[in-house]
């Protein structure tokens, strides 16, 4: 079996489990937030289901309209705070102490290796870089596991992605993500497991691999996943968890794939999604085209390591007359981090604005929506028509680095063109 595979069986009571099953899966963790949790306890309510299976299980982070833009949001935000208080849950991460609900979630130390864990978002496919499986479902699934504890799943196939080789200077994780997006399609892995493997994911940081599993919903994958290895374990220690505290599985030598994609590193170029869909991806700075928004944030790439990547190209330079930067750290200790370290110092004096950490206009709510034919290179995972705001707007998805270069040039660029590397600029 594969590392999803056998992590699937044993939360299943299934000693084996093969693609195309139907399980009833336990959960070990229910994330919640604040547009998508108040659907689902209205359901509860409504059936007289009123109840959480276990409260020590339940991680709630309002995150997508926070602080309220409007008071749609902050009825939706009142719902969510009253019930974790109702409730007795635990492990809250309210405005000012949390920040985008993925990050947060993953420097807990709370969700480990081998387990499950499910949200009503989409891309809690994130925390698989932590070797557990981590999907997003819908409002009534997500009612169900808030209620019994337990959700219905189709064992998925897995691709297996083989990524090998260094990295040129400038490439990084997000360029690796969507090279494979490009390849592949938006659906060439609908419904399956990414699972990365290689020596290239083996040097990676878990910054870098939480980058690479946060996108598999744009291939249409079910979701992401890297092996435990030393890199892991030391990352989990640094927040208390000690090795005896979760399983680690791994994929059989004789595991079946779906398919198997090879990608040599070497060969992967600074990488821009045109619009408006993420596989339609080509190199940075191909076409000479002008920008007027560049974004730094979601919970793709508001790392700090994303943040210090931005800092280099934009340390002694300006971002570029008439366009509009925000920079948007994923968590409010990032965004700590980020001002102990100076970083913040530099996006101001470069001309760039920082916000509140949130998601943000990544989902096109507030925070720098979009206007009509503006056109944003940015960050985040989505280029869909209108997911940023007006549909009219264009979006490029890349890399921190990319969105850096792009916003002192005022074109989409390589920031390569910045000495070659994007570290030049120290």
């Amino acid at each position: 079996m594969t590392i999803a595979e056998k992590i699937l069986a044993a939360h299943s009571g299934h000693a084996q489990v093969v693609p195309g099953q139907l399980i009833e899966c336990k959960t070990d963790w229910v994330l919640c937030h604040e547009i998508t949790t108040p659907a689902a306890l209205r359901m509860l309510e409504e059936r007289g289901m009123d109840r959480v299976f276990n409260p020590d299980q339940i991680v709630a982070v309002p995150d997508h309209s926070v602080p309220a833009m409007n008071i749609k949001a902050a009825q939706m935000y009142q719902k969510l705070k009253s019930w974790v208080k109702e409730k007795g849950i635990k492990h809250f991460y309210d405005v000012g102490r949390g920040g985008i609900a993925h990050v947060v979630l993953e420097n807990t130390g709370l969700i480990k290796p081998g387990q499950t864990l499910v949200s009503g978002d989409s891309h809690t496919c994130n925390a698989g870089a932590l070797g557990c499986f981590a999907t997003g479902v819908g409002s009534t699934d997500l009612a169900g596991a808030i209620y019994a504890g337990r959700v219905w799943f189709k064992v998925p196939e897995t691709m297996l992605i083989r990524v090998t080789g260094k990295m040129q200077p400038g490439v990084t994780p997000k360029d690796l993500v969507l090279e494979v997006i490009k390849r592949i399609g938006a659906d060439g892995a609908n419904y399956q497991v990414m699972e990365w493997v290689g020596d290239t994911i083996d040097n990676l940081d878990m910054e870098g691999r939480y980058t690479l599993t946060n996108m598999a919903i744009e291939a249409g994958g079910k979701t992401g996943i890297v092996a435990v290895d030393d890199t892991t374990r030391a990352y989990l220690a640094e927040r208390g968890v000690n090795p005896g505290d979760y399983t680690e599985y791994t994929s059989d030598a004789d595991a079946r794939y779906r398919v198997i994609i090879d990608l040599d590193a070497s060969a992967v170029e600074p990488t821009v999604a045109y619009p408006h869909i993420p596989s339609n991806g080509r190199v940075a700075g191909s076409d000479r085209i002008a920008v007027t928004h560049a974004y730094v944030g979601s919970c793709t790439n508001g790392r700090i390591g994303d943040l210090r990547d931005v800092a280099r190209i934009l340390k002694g330079r300006k971002v570029a007359e008439g366009v509009q930067m925000i920079v948007v750290p994923a968590t409010q200790l990032i965004w700590k981090q980020a001002a102990s370290e100076g970083l913040l110092e530099i996006f101001v004096d470069a001309g760039a604005s920082v916000s509140y950490p949130s998601c943000g206009a990544c989902l096109g709510m507030h925070s720098g929506v979009l206007g009509p034919d503006d056109v944003c290179i940015s960050s985040t995972n989505r280029n869909f028509v209108g997911r940023m705001g007006d549909p009219t707007a264009a979006i490029y998805l890349a890399s921190p680095a990319t969105v850096a270069a792009s916003a002192v040039s005022g074109f989409i660029s390589d920031p390569r063109e910045y000495n070659g590397s994007i570290e030049a600029a120290d």
